[in-house]
C-alpha cells in the first residue's frame, strides 16, 4: 500500500495557491454565466436570504 502525504494530494500546490485558483474558478464561471445570459446564485448578509443576479443587474429573491 503506498501512502501519500499532503504534497502528493495537492500535485505541489499550496493551500493559498489552491484558494486562489478556486476563487478565480468561480470568477470565470461567472463571467461565462453572464455572457450566456445566465442568472448567478448569490447570498445576501444583510436580509439572510438567498437571490439571483440576471445579466441586467436585476436581483430576484428566491422564494422559501
Amino acid at each position: 500500500m503506498v501512502e501519500e502525504n499532503e504534497l502528493d494530494s495537492t500535485c505541489g500546490i499550496s493551500d493559498e495557491e489552491l484558494t486562489e485558483r478556486f476563487k478565480l474558478s468561480i470568477k470565470i464561471d461567472q463571467y461565462i454565466c453572464k455572457i450566456k445570459g445566465l442568472p448567478i446564485a448569490g447570498y445576501d448578509d444583510d436580509t439572510n436570504r438567498a437571490y439571483l443576479e440576471y445579466p441586467d443587474g436585476k436581483w430576484e429573491y428566491v422564494k422559501e
